[in-house]
C-alpha cells in the first residue's frame, strides 16, 4: 500500500475550500484527521468509540 518511503501517507480526501483528509503514519500506522477551513487547520489521531487510536495494519514498512 505505502511505496514512495515517505513517513505520511494520505489515504482519504474530501474538499476543495474546506478540507478533510486522513493521513496514516507508516512506520505506527496511526492514522490521523487533517481539516483545514480557511485560514485555520488541525492534525489530530483518529479515536475509535473505545478512545484508543485507530491503526492500520495493512502497509507497514517492516
Amino acid at each position: 500500500m505505502f511505496k514512495n518511503g515517505d513517513r505520511f501517507q494520505k489515504i482519504y480526501t474530501q474538499g476543495v475550500v474546506t478540507v478533510s483528509e486522513i493521513w496514516v503514519d507508516t512506520i505506527t500506522g496511526v492514522q490521523y484527521l487533517f481539516h483545514k477551513d480557511g485560514n485555520g487547520a488541525g492534525f489530530t489521531p483518529l479515536l475509535g468509540a473505545d478512545g484508543k487510536p485507530v491503526i492500520s495494519r495493512e502497509g507497514l514498512e517492516p
